[in-house]
């Protein structure tokens, strides 16, 4: 996990969520939340019908993934999760545009991403409280204070190196 200079904090890449193969869990959870909010913002009969489609989908990867990501989630464009397993996402989490969330990863409560995070695998980060762009939480850090911009914070409690 390092930080990349060249990626934006507030241009969404799309291409970070492409679906590259079936069992590509991560982007398939994702494109399954997009597409139910979508269908939800659309209104109609057919948007209904296709919201339900969704949330069948959206519980398959879900079980596959174990991974907890509720459909009303705040997502930016440009999530990766590379190894969504055990991941769980509080409701009111609101995540930045091509942010990058590791296995085993818990936000609880109203936690608020910038863009361009990287939250290494295991890190918990306690609510409430702000990530700044560029910033990254190493793997198993428990964050429970505001993380500010381009900081690496480690540890148990997290601290910026």
């Amino acid at each position: 996990m390092s930080q990349d200079d060249n990626v934006s904090a507030e241009i969404p890449d799309w291409s970070r969520e492409q679906v590259r193969s079936f069992w590509d869990a991560g982007p398939k959870l994702l494109r399954s939340i997009r597409r139910y909010q979508t269908a939800k913002k659309r209104g109609g009969v057919w948007a209904a019908i296709s919201a339900r489609y969704w949330v069948i989908i959206h519980r398959f990867w879900s079980i596959v993934s174990q991974c907890e990501i509720h459909l009303h989630t705040k997502i930016g464009g440009g999530l990766r999760i590379p190894h969504p397993q055990g991941i769980i996402l509080h409701p009111d989490v609101e995540i930045g545009v091509n942010c990058m969330i590791f296995q085993q990863v818990t936000l609880s409560g109203p936690v608020v991403m910038g863009g361009h995070v990287d939250v290494g695998a295991g890190a918990k980060l306690m609510a409430p409280l702000r990530v700044a762009d560029h910033s990254t939480i190493g793997a198993n850090a428990v964050v429970t204070k505001d993380v500010l911009l381009g900081q690496t914070v480690v540890g148990v409690p997290a601290k910026p190196i």
